[in-house]
C-alpha cells in the first residue's frame, strides 16, 4: 500500500501533512474518551473525597497502586465522578450541532483552528486542578473538551473527505477512526500507574489532552483550505485551482473543476439546507436515514460497553491483570484500523461494514457463552477473552471507521455540514445513553448482555444489506444520482422547490 501511495502524484507530501494535521484532533478525541477510564479512577476519586471532605481511610493511604479493596463510597464521591465521565458525552451532544456552522463561517482549516482553544483551556482545567477544587476543576474541564471533541468529531472527517483524491478518499477518511484508537490506546498506556496514574501526576495525565492542539495550531497555516469550500461555497474558481495545485501536485485540475462546478450547479438549484429543513425533507430522507443508522450500527452495537468496562469483564473472565488485557485490546483496536485503511478502497465500504456487523454479532453469541459456563468449564474463560478481541477486531474492519466519513459521501454540498451535524449528534446521544445505562442493562441480564447487542447487530446487518448502496470510487454527484434514483421525480421536484423557498435553509 505505501508504495502505491507513495507513487501517485495525488498523494503528495502536502495532502500527507493537510491530512496529518487534522488527525491530530482526532488523536485528542481518542485520548479524552480513554483517559478518564485509565486505572488511575480509584486515585482521582479518593482525591475528590478529600476536597469534599469526605476523606476514606485509604485516601490517606494513598500511594501508586491502583489494587486498593473496594469500600463503601460517599455519594456525592460517585456523583461527581460519574459527572466526570458523563459530561464528555454531554459537550459533544450540544457542540455537534454547531459543526455546519463552524465549518462554513471561516473554512474548514480555520473552523479546527478557532476551536483549538477550547481544547487548551479544558487541558489547562485539567492539569491545574489541584490549585483549587479538583472535582469541579476537572468536571469544567471535561465538559469543553467534550464540547471541543464534538466539533472536530465533525470538522474533521469532512476536510479530509473534501480534500481526499477519489481513489483514496476511504482510506483517508479512515485515519480519522485510526487516529482515534490510537489515542485511546496512548492513554491507556499513560495512565498506567508507574507512567502518569499516579497520585502524584495524574492531573498531568488529565491535562495532556489539550497537548495536540498545540501541535495542531502550529501546523493548520501550512495546511490548504478544502477546495470544494472555496468553489462551491465562495465562489473562488482561482483560489480552488491553487489549492488543489497543493494538494495535488503539478496536474491537470480540469477534472476536478468540472466535478465541482456540476456540484456548485447541483447545490444552486438546491440552496444550504438547515438542520430543521434536513430532517422534514423527502428529498434527503434515504441518505438521513442511512446517515442516522450506519452512526447508531456504530454505537450500539456495543463496542463502547468493552471500551469502557473491558477492565471489569476481563476480571469476570479470571484475568488476574486486566488492565494489560485491555492495553491488548487497545493494541488490537489499532491494527485492525490499519487493515481497514488499506482494505476500504478495494473491498468498499458496504462490504466491510457487512462483514464487521455479522462478525460482531457472531462473537457476541461466542462472549456470552464464554461467560455462562466459565465457571463450570474453567477454559470457557479463554472463549470470552478470544471473543472479546475478535469483536474488538471486526468492528475496526468496518463499523467503526466507516460511519464518519460515509457522510460526507452522501450529501451533496448543500445539506452535507447538516447531515453531518444531525449524524454526530445521533453518534454523540448513543455514546452517553449506553455509557450511562450499560451497568444497570447489566446487572438485570447478567451474562446475557451481549445476546442484546447481538440482537441489534443482526438488525444492523440486514439494514445495511438491503439499504446503504456501494460508494467506493464514485464521485460525489453519482452517489447523489443513487439516492435520486430511489425516490419519485416528481415529488423530488416539488421538495426542491418547498427547500427553495424555505427561510430556514
Amino acid at each position: 500500500l505505501s508504495e502505491s501511495l507513495l507513487g501517485n502524484l495525488e498523494l503528495t507530501g502536502t495532502l500527507a501533512l493537510a491530512v496529518f494535521t487534522a488527525a491530530l484532533g482526532s488523536l485528542q478525541f481518542g485520548y479524552s474518551l480513554g483517559v478518564i477510564n485509565a486505572p488511575q479512577k480509584v486515585i482521582i476519586e479518593n482525591h475528590y473525597a478529600r476536597a469534599l471532605g469526605v476523606s476514606l481511610e485509604r485516601s490517606r493511604m494513598l500511594g501508586n497502586s491502583t489494587d486498593l479493596p473496594e469500600e463503601p463510597k460517599d455519594p456525592s464521591v460517585v456523583m461527581y465522578w460519574s459527572l466526570s465521565v458523563a459530561v464528555f458525552s454531554i459537550g459533544g451532544m450540544i457542540s455537534s450541532f454547531l459543526v455546519g456552522f463552524i465549518a462554513d463561517l471561516r473554512g474548514r482549516v480555520k473552523g479546527m483552528l478557532m476551536v483549538n482553544f477550547l481544547a487548551i483551556i479544558a487541558g489547562l482545567l485539567m492539569g491545574l486542578c489541584k490549585m483549587w477544587m479538583p472535582h469541579i476543576m476537572v468536571i469544567m474541564g471535561r465538559a469543553v473538551m467534550g464540547f471541543y471533541c464534538g466539533l472536530t468529531s465533525g470538522l474533521v472527517p469532512m476536510y479530509i473527505g473534501e480534500i481526499a483524491p477519489k481513489a483514496y478518499r476511504g482510506a483517508l477518511g479512515t485515519l480519522h477512526q485510526l487516529a482515534i484508537v490510537i489515542g485511546i490506546l496512548l492513554s491507556q498506556v499513560i495512565g498506567l500507574d508507574f507512567v502518569l496514574g499516579n497520585d502524584e501526576m495524574w492531573p498531568l495525565l488529565l491535562g495532556l489532552s489539550g497537548a495536540p492542539a498545540i501541535l495542531q495550531s502550529l501546523l493548520l497555516p501550512l495546511c490548504p483550505e478544502s477546495p470544494r469550500y472555496l468553489y462551491i461555497l465562495l465562489g473562488k474558481e482561482q483560489e480552488a485551482k491553487k489549492s488543489l495545485l497543493r494538494l495535488k501536485g503539478p496536474c491537470d485540475t480540469t477534472s476536478d473543476l468540472e466535478e465541482m462546478k456540476r456540484e456548485k450547479e447541483e447545490a444552486a438549484k438546491e440552496p444550504k439546507v438547515s438542520i430543521r429543513s434536513l430532517i422534514f425533507s423527502s428529498v434527503y430522507r434515504q441518505q438521513l436515514i442511512v446517515a442516522l443508522m450506519m452512526h447508531l450500527s456504530q454505537q450500539l452495537s456495543g463496542i463502547n460497553a468493552i471500551f469502557y468496562y473491558s477492565t471489569s469483564i476481563f476480571e469476570q473472565a479470571g484475568v488476574s491483570q486486566p488492565i494489560y488485557a485491555t492495553i491488548g485490546v487497545g493494541v488490537i483496536n489499532t491494527i485492525f484500523t490499519m487493515v481497514s485503511v488499506m482494505l476500504v478502497d478495494r473491498a468498499g465500504r458496504r462490504t466491510l461494514t457487512l462483514v464487521g456487523l455479522g462478525g460482531m454479532c457472531v462473537c457476541a453469541i461466542a462472549m456470552t457463552v464464554g461467560l455462562k459456563y466459565q465457571l463450570d468449564l474453567p477454559w470457557m474463560s479463554y472463549v470470552s477473552m478470544v471473543a472479546i478481541f475478535l469483536f474488538v477486531s471486526f468492528f475496526e474492519i468496518g463499523p467503526g471507521p466507516i460511519p464518519w466519513f460515509i457522510v460526507a459521501e452522501i450529501f451533496s454540498q448543500g445539506p452535507r455540514p447538516a447531515a453531518i451535524a444531525l449524524a454526530g449528534c445521533c453518534n454523540w446521544t448513543s455514546n452517553f445513553i449506553i455509557a450511562l445505562t450499560f451497568p444497570y442493562i447489566q446487572a438485570l441480564m447478567g451474562c446475557y448482555v451481549f445476546i442484546l447487542f447481538a440482537a441489534l447487530l443482526l438488525c444492523f446487518t440486514l439494514f445495511i444489506y438491503f439499504r446503504v448502496p456501494e460508494t467506493k470510487g464514485k464521485t460525489f454527484e453519482e452517489i447523489a444520482a443513487i439516492f435520486q434514483k430511489k425516490r419519485p421525480m416528481a415529488k423530488h421536484s416539488t421538495e426542491l422547490d418547498q427547500l427553495k423557498t424555505s427561510t430556514d435553509a
